[in-house]
Formats: C-alpha cells, sequence, structure tokens
C-alpha cells in the first residue's frame, strides 16, 4: 500500500551521486542500479532506492523532489507553491507537478531549469520560514499561491488541509484559531485584487472548511454544492448510546439525509484501524449506521473517491439511497 511521508522521513532516503560514492558504490555500480532499476533517478545527480520510491503517494515523490532541489539550490529563492505545499503536508489531489516551484523577490536575472520554475514575486520575511530544513513559504503564503494557481479541487483540498492543520489542537477544533486564519487569508487575497488567479482565490477562501479530514471529503463537498445542495453541514453531531456522540460527515438538512465519504484506507490501512480486526470495524461501523438511522430517521448514504469525482458520479450514488437535490 502506498504511503505518505514526512521531510524527516524522505531525507535519509534521497541519496547524492556524492553520497553513493562515500558509502562505496562506483560509477559504474550506480548506472547499473539505474539501468536494471534498482535506483530511481529524481534527478541529475540524485537517486532514491526503487523499493522507497515506488511506495509513495505522488505528494511523497514531489517531495523527494523538493528535498533533492532544495539541497542543491542557491541565491535567495525559497520553495513556494505546491512545492512548498507538500513540505507543509499538504495535499496535491490528482495534481501531479513535474516541476520543483521557488519563489524570488524580484532579482537582476532569473530563469528557469529543466525541473524547476522560478517565479518573481515580493517576498517579505514574515513570509519565509525554515521547515525540516528547508527553505519555504509560510502556511498561509503557501496556500495563498496554491489557490490562485491551482485547479479548484485541487485548491479546495490544499486550503481545507491547511486550515484543519493550522486549528485542529489535538482533537480539540480551535474556533478562535479557525476565526484567526479565515481572517487573515481573506485579507491577503483582499489585498491582492487584481492578481493572477484572485477570483478563483476570493472563492476558495470563503468556501474552505478545515472539519473536511481528507481531500474525498472536500470533493465531495464541492460536487454536492454543484448538484444544487446548500452547503452541507459539516462533522454533525448525533447523540449515540450511552453518553457516546457520533459525527457524520455532511448534514443535508434539506433533503433530511446524511452522507459519509469512506476512504478505502479508513478498512485497509492496519494503523489507521489502530490494529482493529477489520470484520470488528465493519461491524462497528454498521451498528453505528443502524443507530443513527434509527434515531434521526433520516436516510443515510455512503460514497467512496470514485463517486465523489464529478457531480453526476456523486449523484447517480445518491440516488441509489434515495436521495436528490431539493427541486
Amino acid at each position: 500500500m502506498r504511503r505518505a511521508a514526512t521531510v524527516p522521513e524522505l531525507s535519509p532516503l534521497v541519496r547524492s551521486r556524492t553520497a553513493l560514492l562515500a558509502q562505496g558504490w562506483t560509477e559504474r555500480s550506480i548506472e547499473s542500479a539505474v539501468g536494471d532499476g534498482r535506483l530511481h533517478v529524481i534527478r541529475r545527480g540524485a537517486f532514491m532506492d526503487r523499493d522507497d520510491a515506488s511506495g509513495l503517494w505522488p505528494e511523497g515523490s514531489h517531495l523527494a523532489h523538493v528535498i533533492a532541489v532544495a539541497r542543491s539550490a542557491t541565491g535567495g529563492g525559497v520553495v513556494s507553491h505546491e512545492s512548498a505545499g507538500v513540505v507543509w503536508a499538504l495535499p496535491l489531489y490528482r495534481h501531479r507537478p513535474l516541476r520543483v516551484h521557488m519563489t524570488t523577490p524580484a532579482p537582476a536575472r532569473i530563469s528557469s531549469g529543466r525541473d524547476v520554475t522560478r517565479h518573481v514575486a515580493p517576498l517579505p520575511a514574515s513570509d519565509i520560514v525554515i521547515r525540516h530544513g528547508i527553505r519555504c513559504t509560510s502556511l498561509e503564503r503557501t496556500v495563498f499561491d496554491m489557490i490562485r494557481a491551482l485547479g479548484p479541487e485541487a485548491s479546495v483540498a490544499a486550503a481545507d488541509a491547511a486550515e484543519r492543520q493550522f486549528a485542529l489542537r489535538g482533537r480539540v477544533w480551535d474556533e478562535d484559531a479557525v476565526g484567526y486564519w479565515r481572517r487573515s487569508l481573506r485579507e491577503r487575497v483582499d489585498a491582492a485584487s487584481g492578481a493572477r488567479g484572485i477570483r478563483q482565490a476570493r472563492w476558495v477562501a470563503a468556501f474552505a472548511d478545515g472539519r473536511a479530514q481528507l481531500p474525498g471529503e472536500s470533493m465531495s463537498r464541492i460536487q454536492l454544492v454543484r448538484l444544487g445542495f446548500r452547503m452541507p453541514q459539516l462533522q454533525v453531531p448525533v447523540a449515540g448510546p450511552g453518553s457516546q456522540t457520533y459525527f457524520v460527515d455532511f448534514g443535508l438538512t434539506e433533503v433530511r439525509a446524511f452522507g459519509e465519504f469512506d476512504g478505502k484506507d479508513k478498512y485497509l490501512d492496519v494503523a489507521m484501524r489502530r490494529g482493529i480486526p477489520l470484520d470488528q470495524v465493519l461491524l462497528e461501523e454498521k451498528r453505528r449506521e443502524d443507530w443513527i438511522r434509527g434515531t434521526t430517521q433520516w436516510r443515510f448514504a455512503r460514497w467512496e473517491d470514485e463517486h465523489s469525482a464529478s457531480p453526476q458520479a456523486l449523484a447517480t450514488r445518491l440516488a441509489s439511497f434515495g436521495i436528490r437535490p431539493p427541486a
């Protein structure tokens, strides 16, 4: 199963030609390993073992590329846009960057390379941080750049995840932090009136909600609104048996229905199941759903990635549960 990755996890796995030679490799053995696929080439002079590289999600693959570029970067540029996004562990949702993005504050001369795109833009000191040893844009600046440059789906997924990262304190949702984050992002967008991509950025900043726990939930919310549902309630609390409280991903109040996005990892990843056997997880889910249906008398639908990929796919899935947009 593919996995997410962080800078601390990937850094030791990304090795330069110089490092390989110091470890006893020869030029011939490096070329042989590249030729037969044992070594994956990240960029010229940077490598990963095949098994390490093949086990990564696309975000992890790009992060390895970012690490390799950052190690050899010179000048005043910093990692930015979606490349800073993966440093901040933000999702890229179906966006597969081929180049590492860097921003520099208006140098005398700038050029992009074969695998690096350089942007010239104002870069105040407050927008520059060092995260896990990589000089990159701050979380807020990163989101601001991403929601102007990426498509709407990838933009919302990133903005949702950033807000969640900023406002979630353990298991506590910090409303004050949410308010600060939203005001700050909105003010940044408003101050950039007329900039490229600002119209989309304004919409994303207003639409984003960090209570979405997965990119699939972000996509589902977009599709639900496109289908004509009002903005769904998120993480709706439902009183469970005893002192329990269940939380449901979506509440569609106008049609008296609940919805849940089910990522496959929820069932297939042993770590996410906290070691609980799959049959027990499925039984608990059924009991939970039965309780919610019985006590609320609302319809209840579940869907997966393929259903949230388009409005039509989600509409078909919802209709199979008797749930349709309001007339």
